[in-house]
């Protein structure tokens, strides 16, 4: 930078020198003006060569700007001497030079002594605080917001800790303001100093550039900038190493990134940020979360964990070749680990934790095979995880937490605030829902951690915010399963005990009708439809009864949903079929059909089709008319331009007149 600085400055210098000889050759007739030329030419001079001697300190992009602009004015100024500088009677007549160019020349210079000694002030402020009183530089006059981002930037680069995090605040309210000042700070180098300050800075001013990154990613060219700028780097060592509250800030920003560019989803992965933030949400709901894990034969101890595969329940009872492990019994189990928020008691989660802790130690070794063949890990003690405990009585103890999750130390964060804790998982939960979307491989690497384990926890009981992002998180993990045969496999097969517990948690939340978590919950169910066996019925009534819901929306999602339980597709589409009808879905559909706004209208027809289509015998069908609904629905103008829902329609009739009459008359004549 100092180089190309000086290579900027050497020209505008050399012109200076020469407006200033010229300027004293002039004529007799403008002598009093080319004085004035040559005092205000040499007092910017010496600003230039000012310059050059402090290059290194310089702001690159106001210097380009002021230099490049000083350069065109030198040009000018020296053509005007120039012109004074006459011999012979002929040349003096037709070199007439009205008094106004010096005059506006004058000013010029002015401007241009005036916009070199801002940039040498802001590129090295005094130790009495020069900053407060720098203005605007004449050159930003046109756009006083320009001077004020250069001014904040400048700070970044050259001031104090405590003047660097007014300055990062300062940039977070003037990108709060408008796009286009997000777009200037960009432009004129403001992520690079944001990103240091972000390393090197204290608390404060960690989450004021934190939070400035993450709101100037307004769009995918402005991540592009950041991810060539460092930030995922940066952001990963934040959240291995950095305080709690800044670590909350950085999985905030990491959704607002990513959410605006997906593209980035694997480059943010590749610098281990999913691994990160799972162990954040683990923090105090289970302590042993990671897919890397092995117990010792001590049995109230974990003296090493290590890379196990996470596709730990498939061995389905097949122990062949494998080496026997001590079993823990799940007394063991809860004596050595606490109830992830502090309850003690002998309820259906912390049942699920111990069964799924024992499970992971059971099978470690069954799996050693599987082990080099995840992720290569460049080293074990990278990735290690370390427990240590003080010897604990039957009730919980007291246990001394001096251990670290994937390599991020906890020493010391228990006496964190609840607020802070609870923010942190939150937004952990909210920038893992935002990799895990349309991303096989980042759900693949969440599902192979214990996370699902900690959302279903968080689900039953964390804080509201908490439970809102991971029910977020789940519905987008599970999304990607529907249409991903080897993830749903793999996470979310029947027996798995962290899948059990998030289905139960999820069942519960639609079941209590809880209106915040409602949606995604709906959601994620419909997605792990084709998961459950036919004997699995009491994931159909609930959300049969919000077929019922006066919320259109909530009607709606329960209906796309039963469809994926209902559709051809799925391949106990008759039994659950028949478990909508039994719970009286018939009934609330047809009235959906009818009554209902047209998104349900839509939905509840789709789902009515399907369940004409495969119980056509169905007395229930009959009795409610279901013949005469999709008569009626045929020959409505939405429904027909809709080829793959008339011919659906069209073969659901066909099949239901097999078995069923037409309807009453009475019917027939209400809706002719």
């Amino acid at each position: 930078m100092a180089d190309l600085v000086k290579q900027l400055l050497a020209k505008p210098i050399q012109l200076a020198d020469q407006v200033s000889k010229a300027a004293e050759e002039g004529s007799a007739s403008f002598k009093q003006e080319c004085l004035e030329l040559k005092s205000k030419t040499e007092k910017l001079a010496s600003l230039l060569r000012q310059a050059a001697r402090s290059s290194s300190d310089l702001y690159e992009r106001p210097t380009r700007r002021i230099i490049g602009d000083t350069e065109q004015v030198l040009e000018k100024a020296l053509a005007l001497v120039l012109k004074c500088k006459v011999n012979g009677l002929m040349k003096r007549v037709f070199s007439i030079v009205p008094s106004a160019a010096f005059r506006k020349m004058s000013s010029h210079l002015e401007n241009s002594i005036g916009d070199v000694s801002w940039l040498l002030r802001v590129s090295a402020p005094t130790e009495e605080g020069g900053y407060e009183c720098l203005g605007l530089p004449p050159i930003a006059s046109n756009e006083p917001i320009l001077g004020l981002i250069w001014e904040q930037i400048a700070i970044l680069h050259n001031d104090s800790i405590d003047d660097r995090s007014d300055a990062a605040a300062s940039l977070v309210s003037l990108v709060r303001d408008n796009d286009r000042n997000g777009k200037l700070i960009i432009e004129e180098g403001g992520v690079g100093p944001l990103l240091k300050l972000i390393k090197e800075g204290k608390k404060e001013g960690q989450e004021n550039a934190a939070k400035a990154i993450g709101l100037l990613g307004r769009d995918a060219e402005s991540v592009d900038v950041m991810i060539h700028a460092g930030v995922c780097s940066v952001f990963a060592k934040i959240l291995k190493e950095g305080p709690m509250k800044v670590q909350a800030v950085v999985a905030w920003a990491v959704s607002e990134l990513v959410s605006k560019n997906p593209k980035c989803q694997d480059v943010f992965a590749q610098h281990n940020i999913v691994r990160l933030l799972v162990s954040h949400i683990a923090f105090e709901t289970v302590q042993e979360h990671s897919k890397y894990a092995i117990v010792s034969n001590k049995p109230n101890s974990i003296h090493a964990l290590v890379l196990a595969s996470g596709n730990s329940n498939s061995n389905n009872g097949d122990n062949s070749g494998s080496i026997d492990v001590k079993k823990e019994t799940e007394d063991e189990v809860k004596i050595r680990m606490q109830h992830p928020l502090g309850d003690r008691s002998t309820n259906q989660m912390h049942k699920v934790v111990a069964s799924t802790i024992a499970m992971h130690a059971a099978n470690a070794n069954n799996n050693k095979n599987q082990q080099t063949s995840v992720g290569n890990e460049a080293s074990l003690n990278s990735h290690s995880q370390v427990a240590s405990h003080s010897n604990g009585s039957g009730n919980g103890g007291n246990m001394k937490q001096s251990y670290s999750y994937s390599g991020i130390s906890m020493k010391g964060r228990e006496l964190e605030d609840a607020e802070s804790k609870a923010e942190m998982k939150a937004m952990a939960a909210k920038a893992l829902m935002v990799l895990a979307k349309d991303n096989s491989g980042i759900c693949r690497s969440i599902t192979e951690s214990r996370a699902l384990l900690c959302f279903a926890i968080l689900l039953e009981k964390g804080p509201e915010e908490v439970k809102y992002h991971s029910a977020l998180a789940l519905k987008e993990i599970t999304a990607v399963a529907e249409k991903d045969p080897e993830l749903r496999r793999m996470a979310f097969k029947p027996n798995s005990p962290a899948c059990k517990a998030v289905v139960d948690q999820v069942i519960d939340i639609i079941d209590k009708e809880d209106k915040r978590l409602l949606i995604p919950c709906i959601k994620a169910i419909g997605s792990l439809a084709r998961t459950f066996r036919a004997t699995e019925t009491r994931i159909i009534g609930p959300l049969v009864r919000l077929l019922d819901e006066r919320e259109a929306e909530v009607s709606k999602e329960a209906a796309d949903s039963l469809t994926k339980f209902a559709c051809i597709d799925n391949y106990l589409h008759l039994d659950h079929s028949k478990a909508i009808i039994s719970s009286g879905g018939a009934k609330h559909l047809v009235q959906l059909v009818y009554l209902g706004e047209q998104p349900v209208q839509y939905s509840a027809l789709v789902l009515l089709s399907y369940i004409a289509l495969h119980v056509p015998d169905s007395e229930e069908l009959a009795r409610v008319e279901v013949l005469g609904v999709l008569e009626w629905a045929s020959k409505q103008l939405n429904v027909t331009q809709d080829e793959t829902v008339a011919m659906l329609l069209q073969e659901s009739k066909s099949r239901l007149e097999l078995y069923q009459s037409r309807g009453s008359r009475g019917f027939q004549k209400l809706h002719q």
